[in-house]
């Protein structure tokens, strides 16, 4: 309980600017929640379904690679069954086809995604702008008072809060937004791996 109220006064301590880093830290959370979930949920072991789909390919049997992508679900998945339709349709356009739907599909993956790399630049910022406000309270002549030397010290020390804050805000922003950028491009990769081998494949059938 005393750590609560303590924590509490130190919000206070910092100024205007923490409401803005409350909000900031708040939207980190939430992005990183639905993000963390939407990956769980279009992500299906992307690697072992690249590898999956490449030797029913082998096989020559359409069929089992749909049901395999179909079963899968996943986005690296859905790709592939879109180029399997597209070549069985015996589209033209096979290629620009499948560039569209890794586009849409890689775009769906980035959402949120730049609003984390905004946070990660604005939320030191903003500290330092809580910081600076502080000090000039500090440093004002009116607040010094004859034989107060602590005066000054105390109100920069109060006023590094807003620094320290806004430093920890971007700290996780920047964890979260290089995490789901390393699962966007394994994601990428492998969606890259599948387009690889339908026009590989669609190359081949019109060869023979």
């Amino acid at each position: 309980m005393e750590s609560i109220r303590e924590s509490l006064l130190l919000f206070q301590k910092g100024g205007p600017v923490m409401y803005l880093l409350l909000l900031c830290s708040l939207t980190v959370i939430g992005i990183a929640v639905e993000r963390f979930l939407f990956y769980r949920a279009v992500a299906n072991k992307p690697e072992r379904f690249t590898r999956d789909f490449q030797r029913v390919l082998q096989t020559g049997d359409v069929s089992d690679a749909l049901r395999l992508c179909r079963e899968n679900g996943g986005f690296v998945a859905r790709l592939a069954e879109k180029g399997l339709q597209c070549e069985q349709g015996k589209s033209r356009h096979l290629e620009s086809v499948l560039e569209g739907e890794a586009s849409l599909l890689a775009n769906q993956l980035r959402k949120h995604l730049r609003h984390l790399d905004t946070i990660v630049t604005i939320a030191p910022l903003l500290g330092l702008l809580g910081t600076v406000i502080g000090m000039i309270g500090s440093f004002s002549v009116l607040n010094i008072k004859a034989g107060q030397p602590l005066a000054i010290t105390g109100g920069v020390g109060e006023a590094l809060v807003a620094t320290a804050t806004g430093l920890c805000v971007a700290t996780v922003a920047m964890l979260a937004y290089s995490y789901f950028n390393h699962r966007l491009d394994g994601i990428a990769t492998a969606m890259e791996e599948v387009c690889l081998l339908v026009l590989e494949r669609n190359r081949d059938y019109e060869a023979s």
